[in-house]
């Protein structure tokens, strides 16, 4: 009976994150069609125009599988393995965003809106940096001492921001979009000073990091997928536990539903504000050490990307569920190796991916139209952690 009533909640949770995505690669699928030069060729014949349309999308879809999970020529041309390079891919973008999803999650459970998990990503990375290029340890040790230093650097960041909050009402919101520049203007700093600073370079980039500071390879040293996705699904697997499982997790969900609840019912809203700020941006900073440490070896100027902010709309397509944000990330990582080969291969723009993730998030926002496009009679409407857990 447990099974089969949690298999039932599982269904209703995923229930509105499938349709919107199913809503968004319709509607892609127009703007598809319009960026083909061949498609609007044929605007005197609107039959033709509709079916090139068609095979115009279905061709773009095809190579976002291809570039995303399998790729047919490559196992033709090598071996079997070969052929999954693209989900190797997709495992490397997919794990900083699932440890980035998480930071944002977690803050959304406890009533925070964390916006800056970029700027923890950044510390996150600088730490890892710092002593993946520095510090002479043994294999394993090194890699250990890099993650800790990245958890500690961007959980202070983020700590920082829940004191402020505790201690003087600082809006979150505000504070770590402030943060965000300061950690960007920072790093940017950081690769302009000898310690940083590659030596006989003048771009901004580190010395790499050192062998015994590199996360191991999962299946070879022809694909790019490392330990830091099991890192990434170890961490979400804790993170359910702790807000499942445990006590601290009761009391975090207990201050983002009602704040003066929990403090009428004994529990220190401030501690817990804190806590939750320093574990979030704990997260957000091993996202930064995965991708140091697993993908990119050296820290850049533009070593956050765009994970801090695509970590929201992970968060928000993921629910604030661990689970649900780690399916979001690989969705969104997924997205993110496929529009390259979309690009190449059918000449689609990359920018269409950004209009399926945006597209995504709208239908997300928007349960009332979903259920009324899909004459859905049960579903749940919105992230229900996100509506009644952010007191603001």
């Amino acid at each position: 009976m447990k099974i089969k009533s949690f298999a039932k909640n599982v269904g209703r949770s995923a229930k509105l994150p499938l349709l919107a995505f199913i809503s968004a690669l319709f509607v892609s699928s127009f703007f598809i069609a319009l960026s083909d030069p061949e498609v609007l060729k044929l605007k005197s014949s609107p039959l033709r125009m509709l079916a090139k349309g068609v095979t115009a999308a279905a061709r773009a879809y095809a190579a976002l599988f291809q570039g995303s999970v399998f790729d047919i020529n490559l196992a033709v041309a090598g071996s079997p393995l070969s052929g999954f390079y693209p989900l190797s891919e997709t495992m490397v973008s997919a794990a900083p965003l699932i440890l980035t999803g998480l930071s944002v999650a977690l803050a959304f459970r406890a009533g925070l809106f964390n916006i800056g998990a970029q700027g923890q990503f950044i510390f996150g990375a600088v730490g890892a940096s710092l002593v993946g290029f520095k510090a002479t340890l043994p294999i394993g040790i090194h890699v250990i001492a890099a993650i800790v230093t990245a958890m500690v650097f961007a959980g202070l960041w983020g700590g920082f921001v829940g004191f402020l909050k505790a201690k003087t009402g600082a809006h979150e919101v505000i504070v770590t979009i402030m943060l965000n520049y300061v950690a960007v203007y920072f790093l940017y700093w950081l690769l302009s000073t000898t310690t940083f600073l590659r030596k006989g370079r003048q771009d901004p980039i580190s010395p790499p990091v050192k062998e015994t500071a590199r996360l191991p390879h999962l299946f070879g040293d022809n694909l790019r997928a490392n330990f830091g996705f099991v890192i990434a699904l170890a961490a979400a697997a804790l993170i359910w536990w702790l807000l499942n499982r445990t006590i601290w997790g009761f009391r975090f969900r207990a201050v983002g539903a009602n704040s003066a609840a929990a403090r009428t019912a004994g529990i220190s809203v401030a501690t817990v504000t804190t806590l939750t700020m320093f574990i979030a941006g704990a997260l957000a900073g091993l996202g930064g050490a995965v991708q140091v440490m697993g993908s990119e070896f050296s820290l850049t100027a533009g070593v956050g990307g765009s994970f801090g902010f695509d970590a929201i709309t992970v968060a928000l397509l993921g629910r604030a569920n661990p689970i649900g944000t780690v399916f979001a990330a690989i969705l969104f990582g997924a997205l993110r190796a496929g529009g390259l080969t979309m690009q190449a291969s059918t000449n689609t723009p990359i920018d269409l991916v950004l209009i399926i993730q945006a597209l995504v998030v709208l239908f997300i926002a928007a349960p009332a139209l979903v259920k009324k496009i899909y004459r859905v009679k049960e579903l749940q409407t919105g992230s229900d952690v996100v509506s009644k857990g952010w007191n603001g």
